[in-house]
């Protein structure tokens, strides 16, 4: 997400990614007594100093995804880097505050205002009279006039990403003096101070192969504290250096470098010293924390955590054995993993101490997810049904499942068109409503889902194709659909890693089925909300606490099955000659070592549950023993299984959870909605989720959001994709009924966002030209409230209209805003105003490194 300049149409391009009847929308005033819009989630957290406070010049490394394929911000493959090259070396008229609201940038602009409203509306800009650029020519109109007839659309020999705002004017001239630069336009526009940053010289702007390939890999001419000095393809850098002819408040920093570094290489790059600030995701943020909580432990000293936490005594010396065994080729197998395991072990300590010269700052980006539902074709066309999946979720608990384990506010988010703190932003989520599943299901009822229809027969289908399925070998694209039951808690409380600790291991819901098509080719099965498949926990396969033969029910998290102890360790029997004697000692060794602690839990376990036996009452102890006398020695197993039977059928359903039951009986569960079907076809819903290592945090809320649903009777199919394939061959194309992906959140919705809430319409050639709109749902309403909107010069009705306007996309239902987005930054301890901006555009002469013995200010947010 790109946090310079003012608008993220450049982001926007790449993205990270209604209907009859009245509508009532509530009454939102321009002005109250208390700004709807309220303050950030989150404060910024960039460790600020005064520039007194830090040292002249050092050299920066920032990380980047990938060198800007273009440093034309103008251009449909700029990136986020371009936007940080722009940022540093151009000018921008407004930049963005804390709160995510434009703020005249003195540096370049003295005033800007509406001097004239009819017969056409009129802006003067006064700029900054020791504005230049670095030829040593003035910025001025020419630079405007050149910026605005290459973006104005007229001439398409300007390849253009887009040409919002600036295709409104009619003319742009020089004012009373150099200085003045008077814009004047063809119709009234709202969002006039999105316009002219970043602002190119005429250079650039002034032809069509200039502005087509002359500024792709270099800027000749710039005016920012920084200058471009080098692109190097080879060694993925761009090099920035203090511009001698900058003006305003000199850079600290006498380099900026913009370092390729791909996501998943950023721990081993920080921990070489390659870079000094990086965004980072949940599990590199964990190391480094880690990383500083071991700081006071010495270098020597054992880590608790990384690839030899889970080496225990007992373990090491079962390793030992193995090794100096006489079996020589487990010997040589256990040496060779031994040596693997040391070489990771040392590399992991060497990582873990040189990130402790790193702290992790955190906010939330300008950005949110959401759940989008395709109105395109199929149940979701149907409004009822769209606005039924909206009324399932629990908004607060999606959010938590990503935010919580951060440390970051979980709140979720209440607009499409702006983030709390913006000036637009208000909660609209009440013309949809919250989380109602009574109401959803009369949704769906009303609609013409009902239970009932072919889908018990399909079960059964599925319920058999699984029992084949279960033939396949372990670790097979057959084992990798796992299902949940809806109402477990297997995963419900082990929101780990930004939400997604259990991701992989959860499985989908009992509604869903999951198949990882992370090859590219998305393959995927759907079973029934009433025909979950086994999921059972590791903590099932261990249990040897000899509890004489019962467990709690409810304790274990299985869902119903016939079949205990399947996941059951096996025995082995092994031959013990004389030559063996001396390592199966040293391996019993191991095994008490190991099972020690265990065996201290279970006796404590056994003394808890010592109390809830005695409900056994006499009577039935005494008919037992009875029976035992009765049917003599030797029958103990037949007494055994008869007793499993009987468990079974006294606590399959709707026995109380914590009752005693045969080990093995299957624990009650919630009672599931039964699966719709409307014409013989059952409600089942295709769920797109990317299967990259960066989206475990999806995921995770997809599986979430799949448990949800069906509580009121949808079924979820999960294709996980490929990244790389996720966006242009699922969402643009429209393959998909759910999907999740992010929004930037615009500090001008009423041009950036309208392209992606506007109808869909037909295009010449019979296609549908969706623009943005992804979700294929709009309507006339929304669109007249947006060209209101952009049209009203007044602000606080300007921001009114865009909030009616956000209202009754809620009530259309077509996408369903979740979260905001996490924002997690690496950076090194000593380096000052850089970090986790959240909405602000960064400084980049006030970054850099503090002088020794200094400490910065206290975060907002800390």
């Amino acid at each position: 997400m790109s946090h310079d300049g003012v608008g993220p149409r450049a982001v926007m391009r790449s993205v990270a990614f209604l209907t009859a009847g009245v509508l009532a929308v509530p009454a939102l005033a321009g002005c109250s007594e208390k700004d709807p819009a309220g303050k950030p989630t989150a404060g910024q957290e960039i460790a600020p100093a005064k520039r007194g406070q830090i040292a002249d010049g050092g050299t920066l490394r920032w990380a980047v995804d990938a060198l800007p394929e273009t440093l034309n911000a103008f251009q449909a493959d700029a990136d986020a880097a371009t936007s940080k090259v722009a940022g540093a070396v151009l000018p921008s008229m407004y930049r963005l505050d804390a709160n995510g609201r434009p703020q005249r940038n003195p540096d370049y602009l003295e005033s800007a205002k509406v001097v004239d409203r009819e017969p056409r509306q009129v802006v003067l800009y006064k700029l900054n009279q020791q504005a230049v650029w670095s030829d040593g020519r003035e910025i001025g109109a020419a630079d405007f006039a050149a910026q605005w007839r290459a973006l104005s659309g007229k001439d398409t020999a300007f390849w253009t990403a887009r040409n919002a705002g600036y295709d409104r004017i009619e003319k742009i001239e020089r004012g009373a003096n150099d200085l003045e630069v008077r814009v004047t336009f063809t119709k009234p526009y709202a969002d006039w101070q999105s316009l002219f940053s970043p602002l190119y010289p005429k250079d650039v702007m002034g032809t069509p192969d200039a502005f087509n390939d002359g500024a792709r890999r270099k800027l000749k001419v710039t005016a920012g504290p920084f200058a471009l000095d080098t692109v190097d393809k080879d060694s993925g850098e761009v090099r920035l250096k203090r511009n001698p002819r900058w003006w305003g408040r000199p850079a600290k920093l006498s380099e900026l470098v913009l370092r390729a570094v791909p996501r998943d290489k950023r721990t081993a790059a920080l921990a070489e010293g390659k870079v000094d600030l990086a965004e980072i995701g949940s599990s590199e943020a964990h190391r480094i924390t880690l990383a500083a909580r071991d700081k006071g432990k010495g270098n020597g000293a054992p880590l608790a955590h990384g690839p030899g936490a889970a080496l225990t005594p007992g373990k090491s010396l079962r390793s030992w054995a193995i090794a100096h065994g006489s079996d020589e080729e487990a010997a040589d197998e256990e040496i060779l993993a031994r040596k693997k395991r040391g070489k990771a072990v040392a590399k992991y300590a060497d990582e873990q101490s040189s990130l402790r010269g790193f702290e992790v700052r955190k906010s939330l980006e300008p950005a949110f997810t959401q759940l989008a539902l395709n109105g395109e074709e199929g149940p979701l066309a149907d409004e009822r049904v769209r606005r039924a999946v909206a009324r399932a979720l629990d908004r607060e608990e999606l959010a938590r499942v990503v935010l919580k384990p951060l440390g970051l506010p979980a709140e979720p988010v209440g607009s499409h068109l702006a983030l709390s703190g913006q000036q637009a932003y208000a909660d609209n989520s009440g013309a949809l409503g919250g989380q109602d599943t009574k109401e959803a299901r009369a949704l769906l009822a009303d609609a013409g889902w009902v239970s009932g229809g072919p889908v018990k027969e399909e079960q059964k289908e599925k319920k058999a194709a699984g029992a084949g399925a279960s033939k396949e070998p372990a670790g097979s694209e057959a084992s990798e659909a796992s299902q949940t039951p809806a109402g477990s808690d297997s995963d419900a409380d082990s929101d780990t890693d930004e939400g997604s600790g259990s991701a992989e291991d959860s499985g989908s819901s009992g509604s869903s089925s999951t198949s990882d098509g992370s090859d590219g080719s998305a393959s995927s099965t759907t079973s029934g909300s009433s025909d979950s498949s086994e999921s059972s926990s590791s903590s099932d396969s261990s249990d040897s606490s000899g509890d004489d033969g019962t467990y709690i029910v409810g304790e274990d998290g299985k869902p119903g099955d016939d079949k205990p102890g399947e996941n059951r360790a096996p025995a082995l029997l092994v031959p013990a000659p004389l030559a063996e004697l001396q390592r199966v000692a040293l391996l019993d060794q191991a095994y008490v070592l190991g099972v020690h602690s265990q065996a201290e839990k279970a006796q404590k376990a056994k003394k808890q549950k010592a109390g809830k036996k005695q409900r056994i009452g006499k009577k039935q102890q005494a008919e037992t023993e009875n029976q035992r006398k009765k049917d003599g020695p030797g029958t103990s197993g037949k007494v055994e299984k008869n007793l499993a039977h009987e468990g079974r059928t006294q606590f399959q359903h709707g026995g109380a959870p914590g009752a005693y039951a045969p080990k093995g009986t299957a624990a009650p569960g919630r009672v599931a909605a039964g699966p719709l079907a409307k014409n013989g076809k059952p409600l089942t819903l295709r769920f797109v989720l990317p299967s990259g290592p960066g989206s475990q945090s999806l995921r995770a809320v997809g599986e979430r959001i799949a448990r949800m649903l069906e509580g009121i009777g949808i079924r979820t199919e999960i294709s996980k994709v490929a990244d790389e394939s996720y966006f242009k061959d699922h969402i643009a194309s429209g393959q998909y009924d759910l999907a999740l992906y992010s929004w930037p959140a615009s500090a001008f919705p009423a041009t950036d966002a309208r392209p992606i809430y506007s109808k869909p319409v037909p295009a010449a050639d019979g296609s549908l030209n969706v623009e943005q709109n992804y979700t294929r749902v709009g309507t006339d309403q929304v669109d007249q409230l947006f060209d209101q909107a952009i049209a009203e010069l007044d602000p606080g009705e300007s921001r009114s209209l865009v909030r009616k306007a956000d209202a009754r996309i809620w009530a259309a239902a077509g996408s369903i805003p979740l979260y905001q987005r996490p924002q997690l930054t690496a950076a090194r301890t000593n380096l000052a105003n850089a970090g986790a901006f959240g909405f602000q555009t960064p400084l980049y002469e006030d970054m850099g490194f503090l002088k020794k013995g200094a400490k910065p200010q206290v975060s907002p947010s800390s």
